[in-house]
């Protein structure tokens, strides 16, 4: 079950120090009296993590993130519901000056540039997130890996305990899950698997 792999990279100096200063500072990560101890001192690391993550972006990322963030909310919907209608009936009643008559070649302009931007800062934030979502992954992946390690050590460690006891145990299936595992390995039976049910149009 051990698992050859590259190490990742290491976290930034930010998350680090998030991390310590979790850790550090409450005893009962390490002594904890209760699963609420546990959760709560984890809730607060990948709190601090993705802290961290912020403070490091640039000033232009947390821009992006702050627009994309109201762009998604009710009130800019009608925000622009208000000022179309106020546009358009400006420029349509009677009595008022027309700055932008019929068919509203300014105001069509202007919309047009606020997509731009709008877009361009909504595709920031998007990769912003697609970074944090892709260090998330790379963290799962290697706690899993870890974990793994940790079980067939203890798996090895079982079989030697069992052996001096005087334990007969010949189960084929811990002489397996004792071997090493190979992630590309992995990668190319699951692949095998898909392709074997994937659909000629899927090909």
């Amino acid at each position: 079950m051990s698992t050859d792999t590259t190490m990742p990279l290491p976290p930034s100096a930010e998350a680090l120090q998030a991390v310590n200063k979790a850790v550090g500072d409450d005893a009962s990560y390490r002594a904890p009296a209760s699963v609420e101890d546990v959760t709560r001192v984890n809730v607060e690391l990948i709190r601090q993590l993705d802290q961290a993550a912020v403070d490091k972006g640039s000033a232009a990322g947390r821009v992006a993130g702050l627009v994309a963030c109201y762009c998604g909310r009710m009130q800019f919907v009608w925000l622009h519901v208000a000022w179309f209608g106020g546009w358009i009936l400006v420029n349509t009643l009677r009595g008022l000056p027309h700055f932008d008559p019929y068919p509203f070649t300014f105001l069509t302009m202007v919309v047009s540039l606020e997509a731009i931007f709008l877009s361009t800062f909504v595709l920031m934030s998007q990769n912003h997130e697609m970074r944090i979502s892709e260090r998330r992954n790379q963290l799962d992946l290697q706690i899993n890996l870890l974990t793994e390690q940790e079980n067939t050590k203890m798996l090895q460690l079982l079989e030697r305990i069992a052996a001096k006891v005087g334990v007969d145990e010949d189960d084929p299936t811990v002489k397996v899950l004792e071997e090493a595992t190979r992630p590309d390995k992995l990668i190319e039976q699951i692949e095998k698997a898909y392709e074997a049910t994937a659909s000629p149009r899927q090909r």
